[in-house]
C-alpha cells in the first residue's frame, strides 16, 4: 500500500482529516498524566503530536515501518522515542505502555489480529488498547469511490479492509485476546476552499484512492474527476469522515 510517501505529501492529502481525528481519539481516550503510551503506525507524527500535547514527549513511544515517516517524527519531534518496525512485532518489551493507540492503521497491517495481538502484549495489565479506522461508506474520500463505482463498477473494493465495516475492529481485537469494552464513532468535519485543493494530492499515490488513481489512463481519470465535481457540493467543499473505533481495557 502506497504510504512510503514524504510527510508534507501525507499532510495535504489525509491529514486534513487525520488531524481532526487526532485529537477526538485523544480527547475520548483520556489519558491520564503520567502515563505512558506507543502509537502504532504513527505515520507523520499526526496523533503523536497530540499525544505529546497531552502527556508530554518523554511518555511518548511511535513506531512505523516508513522509513520516511520515521524520519519526519524523529525531526519534528526529537524528544520522543520513534522506532522503525512493523505492528506485528513491535520493538518493545511485555507490558510496558498505558495506552497503545493505533489511529487508521489496522486495515493496512499484514496481519491485523497479530498487530493488535502486539499491541496487546506491549500494554500493562489494566491498560488501554485503541484502534480507529474510516467506515467504508462515510469515509473523507466516499465520493471518489462513489464516482469510480458508477464509471468503472467494483473500483471500491480496493477500500474493503479489515476493520472498515460496522463491527469489524470489535471481532478483530476480540480474536486478538482483548476485551472491548467500548465500540463507538467519531466524526471529522473539514472545510476545503475549492475542488481543485480537494482533487489534486490524489495524484501523489498514497493509499488505495492515490494507488487506484495513479493506475487509470488520462482519459478515465478525467472522467473521474469530471464525476467527483459533479458529485461534490459547491465550493467551499465541506468534506465529512467518520471513524469507527473500538477500545479495551487489557485484563
Amino acid at each position: 500500500m502506497g504510504f512510503d510517501v514524504t510527510a508534507d505529501a501525507y499532510a495535504s492529502f489525509m491529514g486534513r482529516f487525520s488531524e481532526p481525528l487526532a485529537r477526538q481519539l485523544v480527547d475520548l481516550l483520556d489519558p491520564a498524566p503520567g502515563d505512558r503510551a506507543l502509537d502504532v503506525g504513527c505515520g507523520p507524527g499526526t496523533l503523536t503530536a497530540v499525544l505529546v500535547d497531552r502527556l508530554g514527549a518523554d511518555r511518548l513511544s511511535a513506531v512505523d515501518p516508513s522509513p520516511s515517516f520515521v524520519q519526519a517524527v524523529r525531526a519534528l519531534l526529537p524528544e520522543v522515542d520513534v522506532r522503525d518496525g512493523a505492528a506485528e512485532e513491535l520493538p518493545f518489551g511485555d507490558e510496558v505502555f498505558d495506552l497503545a493507540t493505533a489511529q487508521l492503521v489496522v486495515p493496512f497491517m499484514t496481519d491485523p489480529v497479530r498487530g493488535l495481538s502486539e499491541m496487546r502484549r506491549v500494554v500493562r495489565p489494566g491498560g488501554l488498547v485503541a484502534a480507529c479506522a474510516w467506515d467504508l461508506d462515510r469515509g473523507p474520500v466516499r465520493v471518489l469511490w462513489r464516482a469510480a463505482d458508477e464509471l468503472f463498477p467494483g473500483a471500491s473494493a480496493a477500500i474493503d479492509l479489515p476493520g472498515a465495516r460496522d463491527g469489524q475492529l470489535a471481532e478483530l481485537m476480540t480474536t486478538a485476546g482483548l476485551d472491548v469494552q467500548l465500540a463507538t464513532t467519531l466524526t471529522v468535519r473539514v472545510q476545503i476552499a475549492t475542488f481543485e485543493e480537494w482533487w489534486a494530492p490524489f495524484s501523489f499515490g498514497i493509499g488505495p484512492a492515490g494507488e487506484y488513481v495513479a493506475t487509470l489512463t488520462d482519459g478515465d481519470r478525467e472522467r473521474l474527476r469530471v464525476r467527483c465535481v459533479d458529485l461534490l457540493p459547491d465550493e467551499p467543499l465541506e468534506i465529512v469522515g467518520v471513524a469507527r473505533v473500538a477500545t479495551s481495557r487489557r485484563a
